[in-house]
């Protein structure tokens, strides 16, 4: 390991000590540092693996129970802080070893659920709960923490509730609680988008925004610049839910949007020339797997010009 790779790692020790104590010690921990928290575990595997191992050796180690232990104050005065920081960098590094890694290696693990281009996948997890995950989708869920990470892709929620025990979606500092609920959760990139469905969530959008309830109906659209709340039908939400049985339904939807919906689940794309063509609209309903369906229609209903290459179909006026 290089000077710098051994550098960056002690950072990271430290930082993750930083956490645990003022998690575990510390009597102002709330929402807001949680999310902090979250974020923080979200950057990088690394960091989340580091802060687990701390929190096992705090948990299993009669050395540390120790040092949690009360002193005839009420709380350690705020110079001791840094002291059981360090103290239990230190030790994270020196149980390295078989207790170590017994300790981790008991901690409950993620498991990674993914999809390829096209495909769809329904699971039932741990609590209950049961997710559909859509085309091109990873979703890692912690299911005795009961959270999940939506890295790309899209997914559909329907959370076995437990108000002492609220499940939470994040996707990247975006953060979705459950309150008794279906819903729909989409991330492409910084964009992110939830529909709910059935009953409530509380959505946080990061620092910049204040919390929002949101009920059926209801939906969030969210980027690193803004959040919208737009409000949806339930046909509107019935139409975002037809990749559920594997089809796609338009209904005057722009050409632009139809054709980025189909490439969502294809392989061989659909590109739309020019801006003009791209706000024409179409409706229909189509299978997920059909673009070709979309195109002939579009060529017989609004009499467009239809070019196919290798892997690429154009449509023009």
């Amino acid at each position: 390991m290089s000077a710098a790779s051994e550098m960056r790692h002690d950072e990271i020790e430290v930082r993750a000590a930083d956490w645990l104590v003022a998690r575990r010690v510390r009597d102002d921990w709330d929402e807001e540092k949680q999310s902090a928290l979250d974020a923080w575990l979200e950057q990088s595997p690394l960091h989340r693996v580091t802060y687990l191992r701390l929190e096992g050796a705090w948990s299993r180690t009669h050395r540390l129970r120790a040092i949690h232990q009360p002193e005839p104050i009420e709380k350690p005065a705020k110079a001791a802080y840094p002291r059981l920081r360090n103290m239990l960098a230190g030790f994270a590094v020196a149980a390295i070893g078989l207790a170590g890694l017994g300790a981790y290696l008991s901690l409950p693990r993620e498991q990674t659920y993914a999809t390829a281009l096209g495909q769809h996948r329904a699971v039932t997890l741990a609590d209950g709960s049961h997710v559909e995950l859509n085309t091109n989708t990873l979703l890692r869920v912690n299911a005795a923490r009961k959270i999940a990470w939506l890295d790309h892709g899209e997914a559909f929620f329907e959370v076995h509730h437990d108000a002492s025990h609220p499940f939470v979606v994040m996707a990247g500092d975006k953060r979705i609680t459950d309150v008794g609920t279906k819903f729909i959760a989409r991330r492409d990139g910084d964009r992110f988008e939830a529909d709910v469905v059935e009953g409530r969530v509380q959505f946080e959008g990061g620092i910049a925004h204040k919390p929002a309830l949101l009920r059926q109906g209801d939906s969030v659209v969210a980027d690193a610049n803004s959040v919208t709340m737009p409000k949806k039908t339930a046909i509107d939400l019935a139409r975002e839910l037809g990749w559920r049985h594997g089809v796609l339904i338009f209904d005057a939807t722009p050409l632009g949007d139809a054709a980025a919906e189909f490439n969502r689940y294809n392989a061989d794309k659909i590109i739309i020339a020019d801006d003009t063509t791209a706000r024409l609209s179409l409706g229909g309903t189509f299978r997920t797997n059909d673009g070709e369906a979309f195109v002939r229609l579009a060529q017989q209903v609004l009499g467009l010009r239809i070019q196919h290459y290798p892997n690429e179909t154009v449509i023009s006026r």
